[in-house]
Formats: C-alpha cells, sequence, structure tokens
C-alpha cells in the first residue's frame, strides 16, 4: 500500500471504525535515518491505534528505525517480508527476505531488543522465481510442494524464535520478476488453506489472513480460524467495510457516523492541514470511497477531483452540501 496509507488516508479510515488497527505505508529504515524521520513518521493522534511498516534488512538499521517509531507513538513495529515490487527487491527487502530466514531473524531480534511494543511481520506463502517466459511461470503458480511448505515452515520457525509472535501473511506466493505488483495480486492464486496448516502448526503463534477478502461475510468466516485479518485496497476503495466489520466483530453499541458528519469531519482536519501547508489534494485523493456503492457517488467523485482544482479550493469543498 505504498503511497496509498498516508496519514490523510488513515485519518479519514478512522472515521469509520474507532477500534480497527491502522498500518503506514511501508517506509524504509533508510528513509527515516536520513534525516526525514519527523516528516514520514508524523500523524494526527487520531489516527491510533497504528502500526508502523518497515522495509529493510539490515539488523542495526532497522533497530534504529524501530525505536523512532517506538518514540512518535506507534504501537506495532511491523516489517515487511511480502512485498514483490522490483523496486523493494531491488533494495534487497520485502518478499525476498522470504529466502533468508536466518537474515530476517537477525533483524526481529534486533529490533524487539530495541523496542517495548510489538514487532511482526508480514510475508507471503512462499516466492518464486519469474521470469519472462509467462505460461510455465503461470503453470508453476497453480501447484503449491510440500516442500514449498517446508520451506515457509523454516522461515516461521526462525522469525518466531528470534521474537516475532504474530505473521500477517497474504495468503499468495509472491513472484519475483516476470509479475507487475498488481498482477503479484490477483495471479498466484490464494491458498488460505496453506495459512490454515500454519496455524495448526505453530498453535502458540497468532496469524493473521491477508488477501482477497472483500465481503464481512468472509472475513467473519476467516475470524473462526484466524488470529485476526488485514484489508487492504478493498478497505481504500469502499471504506463502509470497516463499519460493517466493526459492528459485527465487537460486542459494543458504536455507529457509524452518517456521511455528512464524516464530510464535517475531514473539513475540519484540512482547514488544519492546509494552514500548516498541506496541498488539498492530498487529503482528497483518498476520499473517493466515501459514497462508494450508493446514490449520488459519482457525482461526489466528479465534485471532489473538479472542485480540488478550483482556484481558492479549500475546506469548504469538504463540508456536507
Amino acid at each position: 500500500m505504498m503511497d496509498w496509507t498516508d496519514r490523510h488516508c488513515r485519518y479519514f479510515l478512522r472515521g469509520f471504525s474507532p477500534r480497527v488497527l491502522l498500518y503506514t505505508e511501508m517506509i524504509t529504515s533508510e528513509a527515516l535515518l536520513r534525516g526525514q524521520s519527523a516528516r514520514l513518521l508524523h500523524f494526527d493522534p487520531a489516527e491510533q491505534p497504528v502500526a508502523l511498516q518497515l522495509g529493510g534488512s539490515e539488523p542495526a538499521r532497522l533497530a534504529a528505525a524501530a525505536r523512532l517509531g517506538e518514540a512518535a507513538g506507534y504501537r506495532e513495529i511491523n516489517l515487511n517480508c511480502g512485498c514483490p515490487s522490483d523496486r523493494v527487491h531491488a533494495g534487497a527487502f520485502g518478499a525476498c527476505l522470504m529466502a533468508e530466514p536466518a537474515r530476517v531473524a537477525e533483524c526481529v531480534s534486533a529490533m524487539c531488543a530495541a523496542v517495548n511494543i510489538p514487532v511482526t511481520v508480514k510475508m507471503r506463502i512462499g516466492i518464486i522465481a519469474g521470469g519472462k517466459a509467462a505460461s510455465p511461470l503461470r503453470t508453476r503458480l497453480q501447484d503449491y510442494a510440500e516442500s514449498d511448505f517446508e520451506r515457509l515452515i523454516e522461515f516461521t520457525s526462525a522469525v518466531s524464535a528470534a521474537g516475532c509472535g504474530v505473521f500477517i501473511v497474504h495468503a499468495r506466493q509472491a513472484v519475483l520478476g516476470g509479475l507487475s505488483p498488481k498482477e503479484n495480486r490477483e495471479v498466484p492464486p490464494l491458498r488460505a488453506d496453506i495459512v490454515q496448516r500454519l496455524v495448526a502448526q505453530f498453535p502458540s503463534l497468532r496469524f493473521v489472513l491477508n488477501g482477497g477478502l472483500r465481503t464481512a461475510p468472509q472475513v467473519q468466516a476467516a475470524l473462526q480460524w484466524s488470529a485476526g485479518v488485514m484489508l487492504g485496497r478493498e478497505a481504500y476503495h469502499r471504506p463502509y467495510i470497516l463499519s460493517e466489520l466493526h459492528q459485527a466483530v465487537f460486542d459494543e453499541p458504536w455507529q457509524r457516523p452518517e456521511e455528512g458528519a464524516l464530510l464535517d469531519r475531514m473539513a475540519d482536519y484540512a482547514e488544519r492541514e492546509l494552514a500548516a501547508g498541506e496541498p488539498l489534494s492530498a487529503i482528497t485523493r483518498h476520499m473517493f470511497g466515501l459514497y462508494a456503492g450508493q446514490p449520488g457517488a459519482r457525482a461526489y467523485r466528479q465534485r471532489l477531483s473538479l472542485g480540488v482544482r478550483e482556484p481558492g479550493a479549500g475546506a469548504a469543498l469538504l463540508r456536507a452540501p
């Protein structure tokens, strides 16, 4: 979710549930340690609870970045071992780290020693070398051999022994090379059954299911056997699913605010951010899903996309009409 779940996005999504745990986009340890930490780690207290997701592969550097995250007030540090993009792969972090369980274990151990908040890992059910020959690759993706699961066990064992007790598992293999990031979210088949096998293999660990979850009933079914679920693009494009799940999962009387109240909340936020120098478009670009699936959704999107370009456009654009 790089370039998606920034602080403006998280503030908007918080309006749909007061309890869901929100994650930052992946931030590299190097970016934080090269003097950009104040800007990259800044968030509004209303976003809490928030977890910081880090990218990196050097234990000492990740430990230092984790300390900055804890000092900034984040509730959890998450190490990304699941992103398959070529840019991330070239930086020697993301999904390619699943081939180096000992190295990931060192990173986790260093971060756990550096902070007093949970350190978690986001991963895939495996990795596979890609290439330009699409057909053979797609054929190989249909099979998940016992040796693939053994490597997954090896990775999980090593990293859990280093101090990680929670694994967020995107239930697809990651293809390193040969597929675009979008294809990596769609072409490798979903294998929730593999995550279920992990749950059975490691009963003392907590596994959070990620990938392909679109509806509240699907999520509720997954919660019968997983410790939690992670939603990405579905929550971004249809944020009301967070409210649906909050009401279904938590035994409390909370009710989602009406659209007008959510718009007024964002307008108040925009006034503060504009005064601090933030462009209005940085906020509105995350709000197109407010009326998703409802009458008037298209008119609302047009109002935002066109209105933000008007000279003098300000927070009033976001207030309920």
